[in-house]
């Protein structure tokens, strides 16, 4: 799996000012997780750093953690924090014109947080999420709540080794 870790420095430096504050919110509120997909619309660079900048911005102010998986053709995040905030946030994405197609997969209660030090972890998904053709046949509504939850499993336990090699 390839991982753009190359933001690994702004989050912390991002999370420098929240990290504190998401540490000691994390041990008193309930964490809630949110798993959805959506279609760009007009995906280049640009937009993408819009989004991830964005995103960055507002989930460091929130307190909320996640990662974003993106290719040219979809979007699937995971997002993680209060349950207000999380759910205020997704509601801000649907109205997003960079996303057609939102589609809620997942939200539910979690013991911790599965990305604690990423105000948003980008994954560009090359080689391992569903391919173009499988996710224009429909992959996304088939895949079930456990391979969504799967694959940011992956990607968590995948970045953690990563950067404890110093990738």
């Amino acid at each position: 799996m390839l991982l753009d870790i190359s933001n690994k420095a702004h989050c912390t430096l991002h999370f420098g000012v929240c990290q504190k504050r998401v540490s000691e919110v994390a041990a008193i509120l309930d964490i809630y997780q949110l798993i959805y997909s959506s279609r760009p619309f007009g995906y280049d660079q640009p937009t993408l750093d819009g989004i991830l900048l964005d995103a960055r911005r507002c989930n460091c102010r929130d307190e909320i953690t996640g990662a974003l998986v993106c290719r040219h053709d979809v979007f699937v995040q995971f997002l993680e924090g209060d349950r207000e905030k999380v759910s205020e946030t997704f509601e801000r994405i649907r109205q997003d014109d960079r996303h057609v197609e939102v589609k809620l997969r997942y939200f539910g209660e979690s013991p911790n947080r599965a990305f604690p030090k990423w105000a948003m972890l980008h994954d560009p998904a090359r080689s391992w999420l569903w391919s173009a053709a499988e996710v224009d046949k429909g992959a996304l509504d088939r895949a079930s709540v456990a391979d969504y939850k799967r694959i940011f499993r992956i990607l968590a336990t995948n970045i953690e080794l990563a950067v404890r090699l110093g990738r």
